[in-house]
């Protein structure tokens, strides 16, 4: 029987639901109305609406806010997010920062197929290069045959049976699939034209690993660079660059055929805060 992993565990879980977000009292995207136990409370969404998933009537569940967040006046922190799909429930992480402490636990829990046993590592680290790179990312370390590695962690929430525009879904039908064969997709958020990039930081980020892999394969010391999507959702049984965003897709393409390493870590949560790993080698679709 394998062993269940479980990468970390959200203590004081209470379940709301969104009311409006931007809040009606405080005119930030990352501030959202939450009804809890029949009163009003102010949550702190990390993420810029959380793709959807932290909007009006959203089922989410949060912790009471520990310690100073973006805005002191907010009371919890929205952590999770809740889809019922039937019977069927599925319990999504949308805070940013979950993506990358889920991946430390699993890099120091030699959970990572490819960084096992690594000797040393670090969080983010400023990598410049003269007119090259100027980024921070979120590990670089050494692994267990003396290669230093750089790797940069995104948190993908989203998934849905097609990767399609949403004028295009709403014409398809799909009431005769697995309910967990969707597919898990970045990036997607707001841009203000359709032709905009949805994340220039995110784009800058792929583009530079790949600019250091390119310059420095043929270097005794080579560097491995390494990009991680953290899936924290188990209803997928693919990943791939979102078709919304071609310059992220030919971007994606490029770093992989330059030797970038690509690493899709799928996580599935539970309503006791736990984050359990399942595996990190989500296949990858390209077309």
């Amino acid at each position: 029987m394998e062993r269940t992993h479980i990468l970390m565990k959200l203590d004081d879980l209470i379940e709301g639901k969104i009311i409006k977000r931007p809040s009606k009292y405080i005119k930030s995207p990352y501030v959202a109305d939450i009804l809890y136990n029949n009163e009003e409370v102010l949550g702190h969404t990390a993420s810029l609406g959380c793709c959807g998933l932290a909007d009006a009537n959203s089922i989410i569940l949060m912790t009471p806010t520990k310690s100073t967040s973006i805005n002191a006046k907010c009371t919890h922190t929205v952590y999770l997010s809740l889809l019922q799909n039937g019977k069927n429930e599925q319990i999504i992480g949308i805070h940013p920062k979950l993506a990358e402490k889920l991946t430390e636990s699993a890099l120091t829990s030699n959970l990572l197929t490819t960084l096992q046993n690594i000797k040393s590592y670090r969080r983010e680290t400023s990598v410049y290069i003269k007119d090259k790179i100027d980024s921070r990312f979120d590990f670089t370390g050494v692994d267990q045959y003396g290669i230093p590695f750089i790797m940069e962690v995104k948190n993908v929430p989203l998934a849905d049976y097609e990767d399609v525009t949403s004028k295009e879904r709403t014409k398809m039908d799909f009431s005769n699939r697995d309910v967990n064969s969707k597919v898990a997709y970045f990036p997607d958020g707001y841009r203000k034209k359709t032709s905009d990039t949805i994340s220039p930081r995110a784009l800058k980020h792929i583009r530079e690993l790949t600019l250091i892999k390119t310059d420095l394969i043929e270097s005794s010391n080579n560097i491995r660079c390494i990009m991680c999507y953290v899936i924290q959702r188990s209803d997928v049984n693919r990943f791939q660059p979102s078709v919304i965003d071609p310059e992220y897709r030919y971007a994606f393409t490029d770093a992989i055929k330059a030797g970038v390493e690509i690493i899709t870590m799928v996580v599935s949560w539970n309503r006791n805060g736990e984050a359990i790993f399942i595996r990190d080698d989500l296949p990858i679709s390209i077309f």
